[in-house]
């Protein structure tokens, strides 16, 4: 999601992307990348993970240094959980 975001907004399609990757110091992504990764994850993953909510419960320094693994995490907890219930 993060490649095809990343190419489409960007046009950029040879990013190294990986778990220590930020998404605002290394991919210098901005709000508006951040409400549209929300959509994408939304339209994969329906309810089962609530992106903004995630967002919500962290300080504004934890949004800035986000890393995909902590972001990857959440999705892996949320989709297990959902299929707990």
């Amino acid at each position: 999601m993060l490649a095809r975001l990343l190419e489409d907004e960007y046009g950029l399609d040879d990013v190294e992307i990986g778990m220590h990757t930020t998404f605002n110091r290394d991919l210098e992504l901005e709000s508006i990348d951040l409400v549209t990764l929300a959509g994408m994850l939304q339209e994969r993953y329906g309810d089962r993970i609530n992106f903004a909510e995630f967002l919500a419960g962290m300080e504004f320094d934890e949004i800035i240094e986000l890393t995909v693994g902590r972001l990857v995490e959440y999705v892996v907890t949320g989709l297990k959980a959902a299929e707990a219930s």
